[in-house]
């Protein structure tokens, strides 16, 4: 799930790779890489968990990729300024949708950057072709299940510690899902950007490689990182809640914990 720079560059002409880079335009037109085309992807965060909200996010995320241009037959790399949230995202929509050939960045740009490698500021245009992937349904879950599960599962609440203890608000209650374990997704970087070695990521995340896990942050972003760390570390059944505290923390109907 992870692509070091060096074998990026010997990709970077290969007709059959999407190279997406996920920083906010801004950022890609001051450089890039050659040949990537931008999506933000923290333009299409998604809430909502209900089952129809879910079908919708589904339709939304197929109707991106297409335009994105991914195929059955494509390799997909993300990257963001470090082997960020944001490209792990894009690993994981990707799993979402049986589409095995998708990899982050390791370092993302910043480590592209210090190597002095190759960049450019030509927009690229996109290449946009039908994609139909099939959703996996074991890495994804709403409210609902996490509701029945909260004795059973491991949830992981990726973000800082200060979100998670209630001192920073950022929806309608503070706190967290009851029994959540707080791993602050940061901890899972090196100070370079890249991904910490599987022996640093074995003590943080030290749980049984049977057990289920649900991680979650504000929005699923920060979430879909520790996802690629556990998955890197060789867990089953890894699974992260998309609507995360920014539907749990709204919805008074669920129970919160400080």
């Amino acid at each position: 799930m992870l692509k070091p720079t060096e074998e990026l560059m010997d990709l970077i002409e290969k007709p059959n790779l999407v190279l997406i880079d996920c920083r906010p335009y801004k950022e890609y037109a001051e450089g890039h890489i050659p040949s990537a085309v931008n999506i933000d992807l923290f333009y299409y965060h998604w809430l909502d968990t209900t089952k129809e909200g879910i079908e919708a996010f589904e339709r939304q995320t197929k109707i991106l990729f297409s335009f994105m241009g991914v195929t059955e037959q494509t390799m997909v790399i993300f990257y963001d300024e470090v082997a960020g949230m944001s490209a792990a995202r894009g690993v994981w929509l990707s799993k979402y949708f049986s589409h095995n050939k998708a990899f982050m960045l390791d370092g993302g740009f910043r480590k592209w950057k210090s190597q002095g490698l190759p960049i450019e500021t030509r927009t690229n245009g996109f290449r946009p072709a039908k994609f139909s992937g099939k959703t996996d349904k074991k890495v994804l879950v709403g409210y609902e299940y996490i509701k029945k599960n909260l004795d059973k599962a491991i949830l992981i609440d990726a973000r800082t510690k200060d979100e998670y203890e209630g001192k920073v608000m950022r929806a309608a209650r503070k706190g967290r899902i009851p029994n959540a374990i707080n791993i602050d997704w940061m901890r899972n970087i090196n100070e370079d950007g890249t991904m910490k070695s599987l022996e640093e990521l074995e003590k943080l995340y030290p749980f049984s490689k049977d057990d289920e896990i649900i991680t979650y942050c504000q929005g699923g972003y920060r979430a879909a990182n520790s996802f690629v760390a556990l998955k890197l570390l060789g867990f089953k059944n890894v699974k992260v809640y998309l609507g995360s505290w920014g539907e749990w923390g709204n919805r008074l109907d669920l129970p919160v914990e400080t």
